[in-house]
């Protein structure tokens, strides 16, 4: 019983201890005038019950103190209830995010739980949250960054999302090309689509252990950096916690991504 008060009580702490992951990639493309480009990523905040202002505040600071770019939210922004992300006026410090390219977003599973996704999405716009929904954007004239509608959308809410082959149609490809999608799955499609740096998060690399080991099993990469072909990877282990505040055997990260032009 002493062992497991122990372990909750140093998981919890760990689950309020966030990390920045840096990595630094080459992309043999040229972005316009262009040379690099700073991203912030940030998946599975979890908004709400949990994670409230004070968290959000830490998070908005540790992200502006890295002078990104552009700041990109992985899905999962929300925590199912959007009521208490309304009524503790989170949508304020939202607004506080620093990057001169703009801060974009995409749903996860967690927005269609709540059974409430359409205003989910409109308070983030309104909160200063672009949210791409199977759609591809050309940003500062230099790459085009494509966010997915969930996979979820589909099962709880009824709401298809394109293709892949079908988003990404008419995007410029000589061009670098970003592209948000919340669950890891089917990697080999980005890879064949051209993509050249896939966002993701969701698996929070199992939170608590033991369930890493089975994480592991089901994503081909449950957490950090993967390669396939020419296109990169990235799974974020998250920021939040979903269900209880603690975390065993992974640490909460945002994650700095620096991408260097050919």
């Amino acid at each position: 019983l002493g062992g497991a008060l122990i372990t909750v009580i140093a998981g919890h702490v760990n689950a309020l201890s966030p990390r920045v992951a840096r990595l630094e990639l080459g992309i043999d493309k040229t972005a316009g005038a262009r040379r690099e480009l700073r991203i912030a990523l940030v998946s599975d905040i979890h908004l709400g019950t949990v994670i409230g202002n004070g968290r959000l505040r830490r998070l908005v600071a540790m992200v502006n103190a890295e002078r990104p770019d552009v700041v990109l939210l992985a899905g999962d922004i929300v925590d199912e209830d959007i009521g208490r992300v309304v009524r503790d006026n989170l949508g304020e410090t939202l607004r506080t995010f620093e990057a001169p390219l703009g801060v974009y977003g995409i749903t996860g599973n967690h927005e269609y739980i709540g059974g409430r996704v359409g205003s989910t999405v409109q308070y983030l716009e309104q909160h200063g949250v672009t949210m791409l929904l199977d759609r591809v954007v050309l940003v500062d004239s230099s790459f085009s960054l494509a966010g997915r509608v969930d996979r979820s959308g589909q099962r709880i809410a009824g709401t298809p999302r394109l293709p892949l082959s079908d988003l990404l149609k008419n995007s410029d490809r000589a061009k670098p090309l970003i592209l948000l999608d919340h669950q890891p799955f089917e990697l080999e499609a980005a890879a064949a689509q051209g993509v050249d740096l896939q966002l993701s998060g969701h698996t929070h690399h199992g939170q608590l252990w033991p369930f890493n080991l089975i994480t592991n099993r089901v994503y081909e990469q449950s957490w950090g950096y993967l390669k396939k072909g020419d296109t990169h990877f990235y799974v974020s282990s998250g920021y939040g916690t979903w269900g209880p505040p603690v975390r065993t055997g992974n640490r909460p990260e945002i994650a700095v991504i620096t991408l260097r032009f050919d």
